[in-house]
């Protein structure tokens, strides 16, 4: 069963040495991060499983010990899922950006309660197949909690990444209302197309999450809302 989520944005941005002298900036994300993860622990799981959008190349499971890499951001900085090593002689496929946020999350906060393993997803991926491959990860073991990354709409100023999409802060007010709300049906309800058109990357991590949590009973709390750089940012924790 799902004992416990944490919902986290995902961009290279959160870690200080990628953003350099606009760290400061997302000081309340990261804090909010690590309160989240702070629920996750004390929920007391078998497997800890990271969920995060991923490009084509990299979707699909990822083992503990997975390596990630901050490189191709101009920082020389790397990462294992869990901090654990990959087994020997196992291909090292790299993780995509927003797990190997995850990971760096993760060896911030010192996690060593249960096992992690990864999983990418892709943006396109129907609410249907999100919402079962969610109920899927629960056979993973019998205390499962969920490290969900992603980000929602970048479209929310005039310099935002999407530039200004009037229909982004209405977007992302209904996606922080849900996950803080642990409102499993709002999120299987995401508008697909409308997020894909905000650029919105959390949506099919945030359906597999529903999926997962379908009948666990869970209560939300949300940590963190807002929307540096016009990229929307959420933080919740669910117990």
């Amino acid at each position: 069963m799902l004992v416990a989520a944490a919902v986290c944005p995902c961009p290279p941005l959160l870690v200080p040495e990628v953003a350099a002298g606009a760290a400061p900036e997302l000081t309340a994300a990261r804090a909010a991060c690590t309160d989240a993860l702070g629920v996750l622990a004390a929920s007391r799981p078998d497997l800890l499983v990271v969920v995060g959008p991923a490009e084509q190349s990299a979707r699909g499971p990822f083992p503990e010990g997975a390596p990630g890499s901050f490189r191709g951001f101009g920082v020389d900085l790397d990462v294992r899922l869990g901090g654990g090593v990959s087994l020997a002689g196992a291909p090292e496929r790299p993780l995509p950006p927003s797990l190997a946020v995850a990971a760096w999350l993760l060896e911030r906060t010192g996690w060593s309660d249960a096992p992690v393993e990864g999983l990418g997803v892709g943006e396109p991926l129907e609410a249907e197949r999100c919402v079962r491959a969610g109920a899927g990860i629960l056979a993973r073991a019998d205390r499962v909690a969920l490290l969900v990354m992603g980000d929602a709409s970048a479209c929310r100023t005039l310099k935002a990444p999407g530039y200004l999409d009037e229909r982004a802060a209405g977007f992302d007010a209904e996606v922080a209302r849900a996950l803080g709300a642990a409102d499993v049906a709002a999120l299987k309800a995401l508008d697909a197309e409308l997020a894909y058109e905000l650029k919105v990357s959390g949506r099919a991590p945030w359906q597999v999450l529903a999926g997962a949590a379908e009948g666990a009973d869970l209560g939300g709390a949300l940590l963190y809302e807002d929307a540096p750089y016009g990229v929307g940012y959420v933080v919740a924790a669910w117990s």
